[in-house]
C-alpha cells in the first residue's frame, strides 16, 4: 500500500472522512492521471508551434497588478498594462498559452464570504462542493473571473438530489465500480471505488492485485473476469465493470463520432460487465423495453413511496430514444468529457 498525508486529506474532501487508498505504487497513480490528460483525436497529428502552457493575469481598479506563465514565470507589466483591458482570449494569443484566466481582486474573497453565508454545519461534502462551483460559477457570470477557454460552459451544475440520484443508481451503497485497462498481457491500471452511505470509503488500486492474476492471456475479454473476480473478493459486489485495452479505453474519451461508445462495446472493445440500466443512458445501449420493465418491476417491490419511479421512467424513455438524455440530466455526460480531454493541436 502507498499513501500519503497529503492524499489522504485531500479525500476526506470528496470522499468519505475514513477513505482508504490501497494497492497505488507511483507508477499506477501516475498511470491513472495519464486517463484525464487532454488528448487529440486519433489520427489527428500533433502541431509543433500550438501554444503552451498557461497564463494567469491578476487586475483590480481597472489596471493590471500581476502576470503569471506557467512557464516563463512572472511576466513584466508594462506592455500589457498599456493595452489593458484584454480579454482572457486575447490575453493567451499575445502570450502563447494554451489556457488563460483572468482574476479580479477580491472575487475569491468574496467567494469564501457567500461560502461561510450559505453552509450550514449539516451540510455534506455534496453540499459543500456543489456551492463552491456555484459561488465560482457566479463570479464568472459577473465577469470578475474569466477563463479562455471555457470548456464547460452552458453545462448546467447539477444538484445535489440529482448527484446523490446518480451515485444511488451506478454504484449503490455496498457495492463496488471498477475500471481495468490492459495493454496485450499486461494490467496497465485499474481502480475500484467501493461506496458506503458515507461515499466513497476504499480506492484500491492495481498493485495489490496483480500478484493474484497469474499469467494473462493478452486477450482483456477472457482476463477481464480474474481482475473482476478478484475485486469482488477484496472490495464487494461490482455494480460496474469497465474493461478494455488502454489506447482503445483513451480514443474513445475524445472521440465524437455518434455511438462510438455503443459500437465499442456491441464489437467487445469495450467490455461492461456487469452494467447498470443507468450506464445505458449516456452510452447509447439499447436494453429494450421488457428489460426495463422487469427491472422497474422488481425495483417497486422495494419501493412503495415511489422515489425512484420517475427515475425508471427517465432511463426507458432516454434509451429507447423518446427522450434526450439532455432532457434528463440537463448536459451530455460523455460530450462534457470530451469538451474536457479534446485538444485542437
Amino acid at each position: 500500500m502507498v499513501g500519503s498525508c497529503r492524499l489522504t486529506s485531500y479525500a476526506h474532501q470528496v470522499f468519505a472522512p475514513d477513505v482508504r487508498f490501497e494497492g497505488f505504487t507511483c507508477e499506477d497513480w501516475q498511470r491513472v492521471l495519464e486517463l484525464f490528460r487532454p488528448l487529440r483525436p486519433a489520427g489527428k497529428p500533433r502541431s509543433l508551434d500550438r501554444p503552451q502552457g498557461q497564463i494567469v493575469a491578476v487586475h483590480g481598479g481597472g489596471k493590471l497588478l500581476k502576470l503569471l506563465h506557467s512557464k516563463a514565470g512572472r511576466l513584466r507589466l508594462d506592455e500589457l498594462g498599456r493595452d489593458w483591458p484584454v480579454t482572457a482570449e486575447q490575453l493567451a494569443r499575445r502570450h502563447d498559452a494554451s489556457w488563460a484566466l483572468k482574476i479580479e481582486v477580491g472575487a475569491l474573497d468574496d467567494v469564501m464570504i457567500e461560502l461561510g453565508r450559505r453552509l450550514e454545519r449539516h451540510d455534506d461534502y455534496t453540499t459543500q462542493w456543489l456551492t463552491l462551483v456555484e459561488e465560482l460559477q457566479d463570479q464568472v457570470t459577473r465577469g470578475r473571473i474569466e477563463i479562455w477557454p471555457n470548456r464547460l460552459a452552458g453545462v448546467p451544475i447539477p444538484t445535489k438530489h440529482m448527484v446523490d440520484r446518480s451515485f444511488d443508481m451506478v454504484v449503490p451503497p455496498g457495492k463496488t465500480m471498477l475500471v481495468g485497462l490492459f495493454d496485450r498481457d499486461e494490467l496497465w491500471t485499474s481502480i475500484a471505488l467501493r461506496r458506503e452511505r458515507a461515499g466513497f470509503e476504499l480506492v484500491l488500486g492495481p498493485d495489490e492485485l496483480r500478484p493474484h492474476l497469474g499469467l494473462l492471456s493478452g486477450d482483456f475479454r477472457r482476463d477481464h473476469r480474474h481482475l473482476a473476480r478478484l475485486v469482488s473478493d477484496r472490495a464487494g459486489p461490482l455494480s460496474l465493470g469497465c474493461f478494455a485495452e488502454y489506447q482503445t479505453f483513451r480514443n474513445l474519451e475524445v472521440d465524437a463520432t455518434p455511438g462510438s461508445w455503443a459500437v465499442a462495446v456491441a464489437v467487445r472493445d469495450v467490455v461492461l460487465q456487469p452494467l447498470p440500466a443507468a450506464m445505458a443512458l449516456p452510452l447509447g445501449v439499447d436494453v429494450g423495453r421488457a428489460a426495463f420493465n422487469a427491472l422497474r418491476g422488481v425495483a417497486s417491490r422495494f419501493d412503495a413511496t415511489g422515489i425512484l419511479t420517475p427515475a425508471f421512467d427517465a432511463i426507458r424513455d432516454v434509451a429507447l430514444g423518446e427522450r434526450q438524455i439532455e432532457d434528463v440530466l440537463g448536459f451530455n455526460p460523455l460530450g462534457v468529457l470530451r469538451a474536457l480531454l479534446s485538444r485542437d493541436n
